[in-house]
């Protein structure tokens, strides 16, 4: 075929591969198994390959009606929580004939541009984390078949929702430090503008104000370690007798990180002088010294739920309902406050 600016088409690949067309069609949709030779496989593959052939989605879309590909819409991967997120999603569509895409939030949360030319055209439907839910207007991903991943069931965009029940979460941990005789709180909680960290502080307050005689006081940094040192720095630095917190409750375990580094700053010790919890159980939670008292998430069974929902949903069957269980892991980090 003379190169130029025409697209190459199955028939030209057929041509240099001296197949028929049909084998072309088999062969590039990976279902030549059994039906032509893995000789004439490898041919048809190779003459795609040097003539820069590429299968027009759109129109195989039309032919077949699903593209059996899934967009995860996450925000940017600073942890590895969505990474496995990702996993369990995969791990469920790999089962059902699916692939998934992940794209994560150039700037973490807020607008994305379209990783396709028309997402509409290229995918089945998408899983989203609420966190992300701004870059779903820039891929047009709220017209197609959606579930909402740590979003407010009353108001989803999605067709479906999956939540961690982070209510009980928080609720561990407010139980823990309280039984442990804390009575002066922080929150130190993370800057992200989202229903699930919403929720956290809700129903941190709630606990705490259920027990007589206590305080809690609220800290926002974004989710790294060096804004939660800044933060919790100012907050446990003030010298007022009897007013510093003891105890910190993050909302992430690289906040808690952040807390470490500045009680050192302040010569304050943890548990001793300072109890601090996180959320995730992150590596980082085991890494830290004492090690981290947080609320472990089961991130792949997020992912595979999410999957399995969307399933549900381009079924049309009502997706399994009620929230995946947590669990507090008590570690080193707490303990009764001091004199």
């Amino acid at each position: 075929m003379a190169r130029g600016s025409t697209r190459p088409t199955s028939r030209d690949v057929a041509q240099a591969a001296g197949v028929s067309q049909a084998a072309v069609s088999l062969v590039l949709g990976d279902k030549w198994r059994g039906r032509v030779s893995e000789t004439t496989a490898h041919r048809v593959r190779e003459a795609a390959r040097e003539l820069g052939y590429r299968p027009n989605l759109a129109a195989r879309n039309l032919r077949l009606g699903r593209t059996r590909t899934v967009l995860l819409v996450v925000p940017a991967l600073t942890t590895e929580f969505f990474a496995g997120v990702y996993t369990g999603a995969a791990r469920v569509a790999e089962r059902h004939g699916f692939g998934v895409v992940l794209y994560p939030s150039p700037e973490g949360i807020g607008p994305a541009r379209d990783p396709f030319a028309s997402a509409r055209a290229a995918l089945d439907g998408v899983i989203a984390s609420s966190m992300a839910a701004e870059a779903l207007t820039a891929i047009r991903g709220d017209q197609l078949p959606l579930v909402m991943l740590d979003s407010d069931p009353r108001g989803s965009l999605g067709a479906a929702t999956v939540n961690l029940d982070i209510r009980d979460g928080v609720r561990q941990v407010a139980q823990h430090l309280l039984a442990l005789g804390h009575r002066r709180f922080l929150h130190l909680a993370a800057d992200v503008p989202s229903w699930t960290f919403d929720l956290r502080a809700r129903e941190l307050a709630a606990r705490v104000a259920s027990v007589p005689d206590t305080s809690l006081r609220t800290a926002a940094a974004p989710i790294s370690i060096e804004g939660a040192l800044a933060a919790a720095e100012a907050a446990l630095g003030e010298p007022a007798p009897g007013t510093r917190p003891t105890a910190v409750v993050c909302d992430d375990d690289k906040l808690a990180a952040g807390v470490y580094k500045a009680a050192r700053r302040l010569a304050l010790r943890v548990p001793e002088d300072v109890s601090v919890t996180g959320l995730d159980d992150l590596a980082l939670a085991t890494a830290l010294d004492p090690e981290l008292t947080t609320v472990r998430l089961d991130a792949e069974r997020f992912g595979e739920r999410g999957m399995e929902a969307l399933l549900a949903v381009l079924e049309g069957r009502t997706p399994t309902e009620g929230d995946i269980p947590v669990e507090l892991v008590v570690r080193g980090s707490t303990a009764p406050p001091g004199p």
